[in-house]
C-alpha cells in the first residue's frame, strides 16, 4: 500500500507540475534560511558548553557602587583572589586566572608579525578548561615559565608541517619554547587565543609582579569550579569579604559569579576581552526561522486546497470503489513526505553552496555541516515541521470530501476554506511587510550614524601607537623619542598635520575610577568619573574640535597641569561659574580649568556624552595621530611606516583609520542589517511565488466566466483589475498587520541607541508599496495571460 501511495504522489507531482514547482522552491528555499538561521542560532547558545563541568565552572565578576547612583561592573578581579578564597572557603573546587594580553609581536625567520589573540594563564588552567592536546602536554607547560602553547593553525603557521613542540619562538624580546600543540579553538568558544603562556613569564618582570599582587589591582579573569549544589550567593558574600578584609576602602565592591555558559551573552559590563552575543537577537532569529519556515509551507497548503475542487472526483471515485478516509488521509501525506523530503534533498544542495557566503556575513566559521550531528538534527526537525504543517489539514479537508455531493456538481468547499487561504496569504505577506519596514529602519538608522555631526572630523586620518616596550620606563628617553618620531612625521610632505594622545583607539578612552578629581565646591560625598583624555596641543586643529569657552592647551609645558572639560563635564560635575580658571585636582595634580571644548562622541552613538576630562601629559602620548595630506593617503602611510623602522626596528608597524574605528562600533548592526535585509528578500520570493501559483489557478477555475465577459465586451483592463482586486485586498490586510508589529519591534530595538532616527510614516508607506506592487506585478502575470486568451477556446466546452 505504501508503495502505491508513493506511485500516486510521484504521479501527482509530475502532472502538476508548475504547482510542484512552487511548492519544492518555496520549500526548498525555507528549509534552507531557517536551517542557516538555526545554524548560527544553536551556535549561539552553544558556547562554551563543551568543557568539562561546565554547569560547575563561573567567572567573578566585580560591582563598584559609585555615588549618585553610578554602577561600573567589571568582569576582571585582583589575582591574588583565586588562591586565597581557594584556601579560605570550602565550596571552591579549583581556580585559575587568565591575563588577556593586548598585543605581542613574533619574530619568524626574519618577518616581525603581530599577535593579538593571546593570553597568560596560571598552572591550573587546564584542569579547569578542556582542550584536545595533539602534541606536548600541560605539565610540561607549567614547568617551565618560559613555555609555549600553540593552535594547530599558528603552529603551522609558524613551523609548517615540522612538530613545533620543543621549537623555539622570540616574543618580544624574549625566547619561549613550545611545550605543546593544541586543536584550534571551536567556534563556539569565549576563549579564542592562539598562544598561551604561563603567568609566571609576566611576572619575572618585578615591576608587573608588584602591581599583579596587589589587592586593588584588577588586573585578569578569575574563575573558579564549584562542587555541585553549592550556594553561588553564599560564594559570592564570601568572595566580597575576602576582598574588602585584604583591600582598605573598598567597601563599595561587591563580588558576585556568573555562569560560564552565560558569559557569552552578558551586557552589563563596563568593557570585555571577549566577543559578546545578544540573546534578543538570538530570540529574534528563531522567531524569524520558524516564520521563513512556516511561509513556505503556507505554499503548500494554499495550493493544495485551492486545487481541492479539481481532485474532488478523484477522492470520491475513489471512496465509491471502497477506500476509507484513513487511506485518503495516508494517501495525501504521503504526498506531503514526497514534496518535503525533494525540498530537504535540494536543500542539502543549497547549503553547501551558500555556506562559505553564509560564513562572510555572520563572521562564523562552519565548515562541513553536514557533517555535524547538529545540523542533521535540525534538518530532521525542519522536514518533520514541514510534513506535518504542510500535510495535515489538506489531508484532512481533502479526505473529508462527501461523494454525493460532488457528483450533484456542488462546490465540496465552503466558504471557511477560501478563509483560511486568505489568512494564510496575509500571514505570509504580513512576515514580507514586516521585515521591508525592519529593513529599512535599519538602514536608515546606520545612514543616520555615518552622517550625523560627531562633533569632530574623523576624515583621512590614522593612527598608530609606539608600545612600551619600545619606550622604556626612563622619562627623559622616553619623551624625547615620541618628541623626534613627531618631528619626523612633520617633516614628510604626504602628512597634513600630527597630533599626540594617549589612546590610539579614540572611542574606547578609559574611565578614571571616582575620587581622582577634585575641584572647587566640590560635595565632600561626591567622587564622580569621568573619561579622561591625554591630548598635546595639536589634537583639536586637527579633528577639528570646537571651543565654547577658554582656549586648547598651548606649546610646551605652559598647560602641564591644566585640563580642558567638555560641555557634559561642567554640568554634571556642577562647576562654578566661572568656569575658566576654576582650580581643578586631577590625578593627584594641581591645576585650572582653561577650556571648555563642545560636546563630542567619543563613543559609540548607544551611550550618552559622559563627562570627558582632557589632560596634557604628553610625557605618556605615545598614540600619534596622523592627517594626510589631500588625496596622497598611502604616501603618508609609507612615510609614517619608513619613521617607524627608524625608531621602532624591532615591532611591526600598525595602524588604523579613525573611520574604520568608528565603523566598527557598529558592526554587529551592521551584519544583522544584512541578514534581514537577506531574509526579506527570501519571505517575499516565497510568498510571490505563492501568489503566483493561487493567481494561476483563480484564473483557470474562472477562464469560463473571463470567456463570457469578453464576449460581452469587457475589456483587458476590467478582467484584470477582476482578477487582481481580491489578491491587493488580501495584501493591503497584511500590511495593516504588519505595521505595529513592525514598529513596536523597530521601537524596542531604537531604545539601544542613545542618539536615534524617529520611524517615520513614509517607511510604513513605501513597505506597503513595495508590497503591492510585488502582488500586482505577480497577479498581472497570470491576470494578462488570462485576459489574452481567446474566448472560444474557454467556452466550445459548454
Amino acid at each position: 500500500m505504501l508503495k502505491n501511495y508513493f506511485k500516486v504522489a510521484f504521479r501527482n507531482l509530475i502532472k502538476h507540475r508548475a504547482t510542484s514547482f512552487i511548492n519544492i522552491a518555496g520549500l526548498t528555499v525555507g528549509i534552507s534560511a531557517a536551517v542557516f538561521i538555526m545554524l548560527w542560532v544553536q551556535n549561539e547558545l552553544s558556547f562554551d558548553n563543551y568543557h568539562q563541568d561546565a554547569a560547575n565552572i563561573y567567572r567573578v565578576k566585580t560591582k563598584l557602587d559609585l555615588t549618585r547612583n553610578e554602577t561600573w561592573i567589571w568582569e576582571s578581579s585582583p589575582y591574588v583572589l583565586g588562591s586565597v578564597a581557594k584556601k579560605e572557603i570550602p565550596g571552591i573546587q579549583q581556580y585559575t586566572f587568565l591575563w588577556p594580553g593586548y598585543m605581542v609581536t613574533v619574530h619568524n625567520n626574519g618577518k616581525l608579525i603581530s599577535e593579538k589573540k593571546y593570553a597568560y594563564v596560571d598552572a591550573n588552567w587546564f584542569n579547569v578548561f578542556h582542550y584536545n592536546f595533539v602534541g606536548g602536554s600541560a605539565e610540561s607547560f607549567t614547568k617551565n615559565p618560559f613555555s609555549l602553547i600553540l593552535t594547530q593553525s599558528t603552529a603551522k603557521k609558524y613551523f609548517g608541517d615540522a612538530d613545533a613542540v620543543g621549537k623555539t619562538l622570540k616574543v618580544d624580546s624574549v625566547n619561549y619554547q613550545v611545550q605543546a600543540v593544541v586543536k584550534d579553538n571551536p567556534a563556539n568558544s569565549s576563549f579564542q587565543y592562539d598562544i598561551l603562556m604561563p603567568v609566571e613569564a609576566k611576572l619575572s618582570n618585578p615591576h608587573e609582579k608588584e602591581q599583579a599582587t596587589h589587592w586593588g589591582n584588577y588586573n585578569g579573569l578569575t574563575f573558579i569550579k564549584l562542587q555541585p549544589g553549592v550556594s553561588t550567593a553564599l560564594i559570592a558574600k564570601e568572595l566580597t569579604a575576602i576582598v574588602r578584609k585584604n583591600n582598605k576602602g573598598s567597601e563599595n565592591t561587591t563580588l558576585s559569579v556568573i555562569k560560564l555558559k552565560d558569559m557569552h551573552f552578558e551586557s552589563d559590563l563596563q568593557s570585555s576581552s571577549f566577543e559578546h552575543g545578544n540573546r534578543r537577537l538570538v530570540n529574534v532569529f528563531m522567531v524569524l526561522a520558524v516564520l521563513l519556515l512556516a511561509t513556505a509551507c503556507i505554499n503548500y497548503v494554499n495550493l493544495t486546497t485551492a486545487r481541492a475542487s479539481v481532485r474532488s472526483k478523484e477522492v470520491s471515485v475513489r471512496k465509491i470503489v471502497g477506500a476509507g478516509r484513513l487511506q485518503l488521509f495516508g494517501q495525501f501525506m504521503s504526498e506531503s513526505l514526497v514534496v518535503s523530503v525533494l525540498a530537504l534533498v535540494f536543500s542539502v544542495v543549497a547549503i553547501q553552496v551558500f555556506l562559505p557566503a553564509f560564513n562572510t556575513v555572520t563572521e562564523k566559521h562552519f565548515t562541513q555541516p553536514l557533517t555535524s550531528g547538529t545540523t542533521w538534527l535540525i534538518l530532521l526537525g525542519t522536514l518533520l515541521i514541514s510534513f506535518v504543517s504542510n500535510g495535515l489539514y489538506p489531508a484532512v479537508l481533502l479526505s473529508s470530501f462527501k461523494p454525493l455531493i460532488v457528483f450533484k456538481g456542488r462546490n465540496a468547499l465552503n466558504f471557511k476554506d477560501a478563509g483560511i487561504r486568505k489568512s494564510l496569504v496575509v500571514l505570509q505577506f504580513g512576515v514580507s511587510v514586516m521585515l521591508i519596514i525592519c529593513t529599512m529602519v535599519i538602514y536608515r538608522q546606520l545612514h543616520f550614524m555615518q552622517k550625523v555631526d560627531l562633533g569632530y572630523n574623523r576624515e583621512h586620518v590614522f593612527t598608530f601607537r609606539v608600545p612600551w616596550t619600545a619606550l622604556g620606563f626612563d622619562e627623559k628617553k622616553r619623551v624625547s623619542m615620541l618628541n623626534s618620531i613627531a618631528n619626523e612625521l612633520r617633516g614628510q610632505s604626504a602628512v597634513r598635520e600630527v597630533a599626540q594622545s594617549g589612546e590610539d583607539n579614540f572611542y574606547n578612552n578609559g574611565t578614571k575610577m571616582s575620587g581622582s578629581m577634585d575641584w572647587d565646591g566640590r560635595p565632600a560625598d561626591y567622587q564622580p568619573s569621568a573619561a579622561t583624555l591625554a591630548a598635546d596641543e595639536n589634537f583639536q586643529k586637527m579633528l577639528s574640535l570646537k571651543m565654547k569657552e577658554g582656549h586648547w592647551f598651548g606649546k610646551g609645558n605652559v598647560d602641564q597641569h591644566n585640563v580642558i572639560l567638555n560641555e557634559t563635564a561642567v554640568k554634571q560635575l556642577g562647576i562654578h561659574q566661572p568656569v575658566i580658571g576654576q582650580r581643578m585636582k586631577f590625578n593627584g595634580d594641581s591645576g585650572v580649568v582653561v577650556g571648555v571644548v563642545k560636546d563630542f562622541n567619543f563613543r559609540s552613538l548607544h551611550e550618552k556624552i559622559g563627562p570627558m576630562v582632557i589632560y596634557n601629559h604628553t610625557d605618556w602620548a605615545a598614540a600619534f595621530y596622523i592627517k594626510t595630506a589631500p588625496g596622497n593617503t598611502a604616501g603618508a602611510i609609507k612615510a609614517a611606516q619608513d619613521v617607524w623602522s627608524r625608531f621602532v626596528p624591532e615591532q611591526p608597524f600598525a595602524y588604523t583609520f579613525l573611520d574604520d574605528g568608528y565603523n566598527k562600533l557598529y558592526h554587529a548592526e551592521q551584519r544583522s542589517s544584512t541578514l534581514i535585509t537577506a531574509f526579506a528578500g527570501i519571505a517575499i520570493a516565497i510568498s510571490a511565488m505563492g501568489l503566483l501559483g493561487l493567481a494561476a489557478f483563480a484564473a483557470e477555475q474562472r477562464v469560463k466566466e473571463i470567456g463570457i465577459r469578453k464576449v460581452l465586451g469587457a475589456s483587458i483592463q476590467s478582467i484584470i483589475r477582476l482578477l487582481s482586486a481580491d489578491f491587493l485586498k488580501t495584501v493591503l490586510i497584511a500590511n495593516l498587520i504588519a505595521f505595529p508589529v513592525a514598529w513596536y519591534l523597530m521601537n524596542k530595538w531604537l531604545q539601544d541607541f542613545a542618539y536615534r532616527i524617529h520611524i517615520s510614516w513614509w517607511i510604513f508607506a513605501a513597505a506597503a508599496i513595495a508590497a503591492l506592487l510585488v502582488a500586482l506585478v505577480t497577479v498581472s502575470i497570470q491576470s494578462i495571460k488570462a485576459a489574452l486568451a481567446n474566448p472560444v477556446k474557454s467556452l466550445r466546452s459548454e
